[in-house]
C-alpha cells in the first residue's frame, strides 16, 4: 500500500499546471525595477573598487548572479510552432509570471520564502529569490495562441508562429 501512496504523491508532485500569461505592459515596471536593482549593486562594486574603470562587465555579470537566479533555457522551433523550454527548479507555479510578445518571452519569478527554510528568521542558505529571463525570439508567434505550463520545476511554453503573408496574397495586394 505504501509503494502506491509514494507513486501517487509523485505523480500529483508532476501534475502540470498552466500558467496565465501576463500582459508586457503589467511585468514591464517590475523587469525594469529588477534591472535598476542589478544597475545600483553593479554600481556598489564599482565604488567598492575604488571607481577603478575598465571592470563594468564583470561588475555587471556579478551583479546580476548575485540577484539572480541562472535559469537555462531551449529553444526549438517547427514549421508552425515554437517551444521554449526554461528551467525553473525551485518555483512553484504561483511564484511565476510569464509574457509573451510577438517575438519575445518574458519570465520573472520571485521565491517566496517558507517557513521550513528559515532560522531564526534569517534564511539558513542564501540563494537569490529571483528570476527574470528575456528570450527574444527569431521568428514572431501569435503570442495571444500560447499555452504556458509549469510541470516540476519545468516551465514549457509552446506557441504557434504567427500567420505570414503567401506571396500570391502580397501580390493581390499590391
Amino acid at each position: 500500500m505504501k509503494p502506491q501512496k509514494a507513486s501517487q504523491q509523485k505523480q500529483s508532485e508532476l501534475s502540470a499546471v498552466l500558467l496565465i500569461r501576463h500582459n508586457p505592459e503589467d511585468l514591464r515596471e517590475r523587469v525594469q525595477q529588477v534591472e535598476l536593482a542589478i544597475a545600483r549593486r553593479a554600481f556598489e562594486l564599482y565604488e567598492a573598487r575604488g571607481c577603478e574603470h575598465g571592470h563594468d562587465w564583470e561588475d555587471w555579470f556579478r551583479a546580476k548572479s548575485e540577484l539572480l537566479r541562472p535559469v537555462s533555457v531551449t529553444i526549438s522551433e517547427s514549421e508552425d510552432q515554437v517551444s521554449v523550454r526554461a528551467n525553473v527548479l525551485g518555483f512553484e507555479a504561483n511564484e511565476l509570471e510569464v509574457s509573451i510578445e510577438p517575438r519575445r518571452v518574458t519570465i520573472l519569478g520571485e521565491k517566496v520564502p517558507s517557513a521550513t527554510n528559515t532560522e531564526g528568521g534569517q534564511p539558513s542558505v542564501w540563494y537569490p529569490n529571483q528570476i527574470l529571463q528575456v528570450i527574444d525570439l527569431a521568428t514572431d508567434v501569435a503570442a495571444n495562441s500560447a499555452v504556458v505550463e509549469w510541470q516540476g520545476g519545468l516551465l514549457k511554453i509552446e506557441v504557434p508562429k504567427a500567420a505570414t503573408p503567401t506571396v500570391e496574397a502580397e501580390a493581390a495586394a499590391a
